[in-house]
């Protein structure tokens, strides 16, 4: 994977490099507008995270100007402005997600991920079945079973197994379960997650001999072996 960073932030700009470096993605980095759109429309990248004030030419423009040139690299819009307008106005701008600050670096992670998975399946069918070791989960006929043994979900619980599915292997965030799930936006402040994640995991790995959902303290949750 070949990442471009378009950040002044320091910390923030050291911290992605390091931690995508670390996951073995190669990682170019540039600290002002002006010379990250160069780079964007020069090179060849897998995604693009770009911060949204940036000195010279502002990250909006930036997305903008590259998809005015028919430049569609998945890009994914860092910034401190949280409010629906600034997301609205970040994704119509052309970015095709907006992550808030401060973030853990595990959910950037998993966006990037998934905004390249989406960006090369682009004008495929999509699958109507999803496979997680043993779990199989069938979309059209809303059937789960793990090996010989059909398992018997409400809607929501179908949902969230879903979510978990399309992003096994990775940590996958409350605010993501509350974003994809719930279309929630915003924290209800209840335990409705961890109630649901415990019926599913009732469901889903009592029984067997090695579990598949697992929690990962302080950041969320993860299916996989």
């Amino acid at each position: 994977m070949r990442i471009l960073i378009i950040e002044d932030d320091r910390d923030v700009s050291s911290y992605v490099r390091k931690g995508l470096s670390q996951a073995g993605w190669n990682v170019d980095h540039a600290d002002n507008g002006k010379d990250g759109l160069f780079l964007a429309t020069t090179e060849q990248y897998d995604a693009l995270i770009v911060d949204r004030m940036l000195p010279g030419i502002d990250g909006l423009t930036v997305v903008r100007t590259l998809r005015a040139s028919d430049i569609d690299t998945p890009a994914l819009i860092l910034s401190a402005l949280g409010e629906v307008e600034d997301r609205v106005s970040g994704l119509k701008a052309g970015g095709d997600d907006y992550l808030v600050k401060p973030f853990a670096f595990s959910e950037l992670m998993a966006r990037i991920e998934a905004l390249i998975r989406r960006s090369r399946t682009a004008g495929t069918a999509p699958a109507t079945t999803l496979d997680v070791a043993d779990l199989h989960l069938d979309l059209l006929r809303r059937e789960v079973r793990r090996g010989d043994r059909k398992i018997d979900l409400q809607p929501r619980e179908f949902q969230l197994l879903e979510f978990l599915m399309r992003h096994a292997g990775q940590v996958v965030t409350r605010t993501m379960l509350l974003e994809g799930v719930w279309d929630y936006h915003f924290d209800p402040q209840t335990n409705v997650i961890d109630v649901h994640i415990s019926r599913l995991r009732s469901k889903v790995d009592k029984g067997f001999d090695r579990e598949l959902l697992h929690t990962v303290r302080g950041a969320g949750y993860r299916l996989g072996d």
